[in-house]
Order: C-alpha cells, then sequence, then structure tokens
C-alpha cells in the first residue's frame, strides 16, 4: 500500500488517540492497559532473589579473576582523569535526579551544583579532523586537559553510597581498590556489576512500594517551553539533549551528547596506552588486536548501535614506524 506521507501520520494519529481513550484493547478485556497488575507485580516479584543470586554469583567470579588481569588492570585507560555525572544532595548514586558534579582523580570535588540547563557554560566540544565524533572536555580545563570520563566507572567514583543494602556493601569493597578514585577503565565492567545489583535491589523496593499499583500512570502534556534541556546517567553514561522548536512544534536546533562522546579523550588514550604496551614489533597479531578493542569495550559505547553494524565492525588498523613508515595493516568488515 502506497500512502504519502500525510496519510500516514494521519493513521499514526488516529492510533495513538485510540490508545489515549483506551478503545484500543489487545487482549485486557477493557482493564486500563498501562497500570500494573497485582498478579503481574507477583510474578516479578517472585524473580527478584534468583536476579540478586545471579549478580552475587557473578560479582564473586569477577573479584576472583582480577589476579589474572593486572596487566590489563594497568594499561586499560589507567591514567588520571576528570570524572563528572549526576550527583544528589545526600551523596547517594544519582540516575536521573540531581546537579552535575566534576570530582578530580584524588576524588576531590572541583565543581559541585552545576546547572545541567547551563551545561555549555562548563562543557565544550572539540572537532577533530580524522574523527565524525566530537571530543567532549570540561571547559575550565581547555582542551584536551579536560579530559574526564563518565559512566559505572565515573558514577561510583562520585557517590558516596548506592542507597541499597547489597550495593552498599559492594561499593565499600570497591574502595578497597585504590586509595582514592578507581582510575583502571578495566573496572568499568566490576562498577557495571554493582550498578546492576543496586537496579534489582531497587526494582524490588519500588515493586512493595504503595503506589506501584496506583492506576494514575499516564501524563498529558503539551508545549510549553520553546527550548528545553535534560541530562540523566544511561548505562554507559551521563547523556544530555537539547532541543529547541518553533509554535507548530517541530525542532528547529538540536544538541546531543552522549556517553561515547564525552568519553571520546579517554578511549583515545586509553587505546594508545594499550597499543603501546601489547602491540610488539612489526606484525598486528591477533591477541594484540584483542587487547586493544577490549579497551573500547571496558567503555561500553554503542558504536554497533549508532552504526546499525551487525557481526563485526568495520576496522581499519595501522602500525606505523617511529618515523611514520607504515608496517602492517588489518582489515575488518
Amino acid at each position: 500500500m502506497n500512502l504519502t506521507l500525510d496519510e500516514r501520520m494521519k493513521i499514526f494519529d488516529k492510533v495513538c488517540r485510540l490508545v489515549a481513550t483506551k478503545h484500543f484493547d489487545p487482549g485486557m478485556n477493557g482493564v486500563d492497559w498501562n497500570a500494573l497488575a497485582r498478579e503481574r507485580r507477583d510474578q516479578i516479584l517472585a524473580t527478584i532473589p534468583d536476579a540478586i543470586a545471579i549478580v552475587l554469583r557473578t560479582l564473586s567470579w569477577f573479584k576472583g579473576q582480577i589476579e589474572n588481569f593486572r596487566e590489563e588492570i594497568r594499561t586499560f585507560a589507567n591514567f588520571p582523569t576528570l570524572f563528572l555525572g549526576l550527583a544528589k544532595p545526600d551523596g547517594g548514586l544519582a540516575l536521573y535526579k540531581g546537579w552535575v558534579r566534576v570530582v578530580d582523580s584524588t576524588g576531590e570535588t572541583i565543581a559541585d551544583h552545576l546547572n545541567p540547563l547551563e551545561y555549555q557554560e562548563f562543557l565544550g566540544e572539540a572537532v577533530e579532523p580524522w574523527s565524525y565524533l566530537k571530543s567532549t572536555y570540561y571547559k575550565p580545563m581547555g582542551y584536551p586537559d579536560g579530559i574526564y570520563r563518565v559512566g559505572p566507572l565515573a558514577r561510583l567514583n562520585l557517590a558516596k553510597r548506592c542507597g541499597t543494602p547489597l550495593a552498599d556493601a559492594e561499593l565499600a569493597e570497591f574502595r578497597e581498590l585504590e586509595r582514592h578514585t578507581v582510575l583502571s577503565s578495566f573496572y568499568y565492567h566490576y562498577a557495571r556489576l554493582i550498578e546492576l545489583l543496586f537496579a534489582v535491589e531497587r526494582i524490588q523496593s519500588l515493586l512493595r512500594g504503595p503506589d506501584i499499583l496506583s492506576k494514575h500512570v499516564r501524563a498529558h502534556a503539551s508545549a510549553n517551553n520553546a527550548e528545553g534541556v535534560g541530562i540523566m546517567e544511561a548505562p554507559r553514561g551521563t547523556l544530555i539533549h537539547h532541543y529547541k522548536v518553533n509554535d507548530d512544534g517541530l525542532i528547529t536546533h538540536a544538541n546531543m551528547i552522549i556517553a561515547t562522546g564525552h568519553n571520546n579523550l579517554a578511549m583515545n588514550r586509553g587505546i594508545l596506552q594499550a597499543a603501546r604496551h601489547f602491540v610488539r614489533g612489526d606484525k598486528i597479531e591477533e591477541g594484540m588486536l584483542n587487547r586493544v578493542e577490549a579497551v573500547i569495550r571496558a567503555f561500553d559505547p554503542c558504536l554497533s548501535c549508532s552504526t546499525h553494524a551487525t557481526g563485526q565492525i568495520p576496522l581499519h588498523l595501522e602500525l606505523r614506524s617511529r618515523a611514520g613508515e607504515l608496517l602492517d595493516e588489518v582489515w575488518r568488515g
């Protein structure tokens, strides 16, 4: 069926109106299917003990493997940087609400109560000719000295507590890795597991709350401001969206700073650190390449998602001498 864009938009609008008025009922027998049913809540709650056990078991396994990866820990983007993320007044782990805080490599807070609406006052975005990805930096320290990291490692370096019993116990043990902040990006995996434990505990707490079965689950919004900035902690790190719209509700300006952009400077420096350590001779071996790639995966940027790639991500790697002579190269994809 060949429809014009206008015809498709009319159909989409009609479906949305049907959903909003509950005339669209996909097998829920007239029940407000946006609300959580008691039976479904109980089903989810019943899975929580197994989920917690899985995370704890994985954490135990990871901690038992640390001694086997000391070389990687020393060289996987292990250097002093700033750490940036959302912060709560009580020092708890912040994901959705809070102000922006920046700490240095010793854990000292160098900026606090930064207003997300004014992110352009303290964050700059540099462009390099060899990359499509902008490099974000902390403006008061300039480029590239204002290098910082976001994500699970940064969030745990910022937080004094997670706010749930099991995650707080794991965070206290995590703190014992270093005297101040944890610097090796290898530990992103460790931090990610602690956050996962916190998430499962938090889900359990919310499901037991008195409001979880409330029927008041839909908010109706309308245009109110022509410009807005949203900030939150996504799994990979701090996410900033900035939009401007006209009187018709059409977007006239958009700027997004995603976690991969925040971490770009640190990832590039980490790749260099790992390559200098693991790449030997004048031939690129598979094991060397795996170590370099593993640095990027520690940060967990969504490169395959953002490029809609399936299978291996296209890669062109060159090994050059100090004089610039091409010694070897690898093509993938």
